[in-house]
């Protein structure tokens, strides 16, 4: 009988999580359509962990995406999430580098510093200290459900779950809501995360209250479901710093070519782009193709049977062309530290402003305004 009612609720689990996801994907395009209408009508906010250089992982699968969103018209706030960095590593690491480094990358890549809001977790205090009575709002066991600490703590084989790494969800639900973003662009597996910022929003206003009964104290935020493409590593595993299967937008030409050459790809000289049965193959087209305007499909049928090494020689070609401006720029920020820390001592100045003042408004919500 258990097994029978353990099976039912998964499967109505399974069924929620569809339902949930069909409508996500619905008010997704919902909104693409209102970001053409009226782009000031929505801010976005979202953020990367400072633990190593961007590769193209993260140019293909989000960077490119907030660029093109900033670019619309979108207000876009973009958090250097350091404070993070140690939910689950036992140090920082160098920090100060690695947040320089993202900077570049970020503004290197098409960020406009003068319209984006870039800053680090750790300069904006009233941020933080959202965490306090946004905990109370939750318990242990939603904690334990998200998906994101699920994954880690079975990563832990038997290591003992930090406080910071369990309560993450809530970090940044006020990541999220102390600038009052009413955009998140999330995968379907973030999903989870957007639903509790948007759970402590509506739990804040019934058990605390409004200072405007007409307007809550918190905008729920709402997914813009990722339209990123999944690239994997040049071993046909996910990309990872860890694991050096990746190709940094800082590398050279060189350094480019030289990790291409080790790129992993099949026996068959035939090119064919088939992501099920020739994944690594396939991978490699698809980098190409994103590096330029062509199909995957296009560049195998004109590699023909040239076999890996022109497959590789290729890749190298449209990777390289593509990121030769991103990089030109990003050795001339790396030249000029003065204005990079500039641009974060003015993304922080901002978010201190905007967080200060949701921080009084949920002290006079809470009737704490003393």
């Amino acid at each position: 009988m258990t097994c029978v009612t353990t099976s039912a609720e998964e499967t109505l689990s399974r069924s929620a999580d569809s339902a949930s996801l069909a409508r996500a994907v619905a008010r997704s395009a919902e909104i693409e359509q209102a970001i053409d209408d009226d782009p000031t009508r929505f801010r976005v906010l979202t953020g990367d962990r400072p633990t190593g250089h961007l590769h193209l992982g993260h140019y293909f699968g989000t960077i490119k995406n907030r660029i093109e969103l900033q670019r619309r018209g979108v207000e876009t706030w973009q958090l250097i999430a350091d404070y993070q960095v140690i939910t689950d590593r036992d140090g920082l690491g160098p920090i100060r580098e690695r947040v320089l480094s993202l900077l570049a990358d970020y503004i290197a890549a098409g960020m406009d510093p003068q319209t984006a809001t870039i800053f680090t977790h750790s300069a904006v205090p009233a941020l933080n200290q959202l965490l306090l009575p946004f905990l109370s709002l939750v318990t242990e066991s939603e904690l334990h459900r998200n998906p994101t600490v699920k994954a880690e703590l079975e990563a832990t084989e038997g290591r003992a779950m930090s406080g910071l790494l369990l309560t993450y969800p809530v970090h940044q639900a006020a990541d999220i809501l102390f600038c009052r973003a009413n955009l998140v662009p999330v995968g379907k597996d973030q999903l989870p995360h957007l639903e509790q910022a948007r759970l402590i929003a509506h739990r804040f206003d019934k058990r605390f209250g409004r200072v405007d009964k007409n307007q809550p104290v918190f905008r729920r935020p709402e997914a813009l479901l990722s339209q990123a493409t999944n690239v994997l590593g040049l071993d046909g595993e996910k990309m990872s710093k860890s694991r050096g299967n990746t190709i940094e937008l800082r590398m050279s030409a060189d350094e480019t070519a030289k990790r291409l050459r080790k790129a992993k790809t099949d026996a068959d000289r035939v090119i064919t782009y088939d992501p099920v049965n020739r994944p690594e193959v396939s991978n490699l087209l698809l980098m190409a193709a994103l590096a330029s305007d062509e199909t995957p499909e296009a560049i195998a049928e004109e590699i023909g049977d040239g076999g890996g090494g022109a497959l590789k020689a290729r890749v190298t070609e449209n990777l390289n062309d593509m990121l030769a401006p991103i990089r030109s720029r990003r050795a001339e920020l790396m030249a000029h530290e003065d204005y990079l820390w500039e641009v974060l001592r003015a993304g922080n100045e901002r978010a201190n402003e905007v967080a200060n003042a949701t921080l009084d408004d949920v002290r006079a919500a809470m009737n704490m305004n003393y």
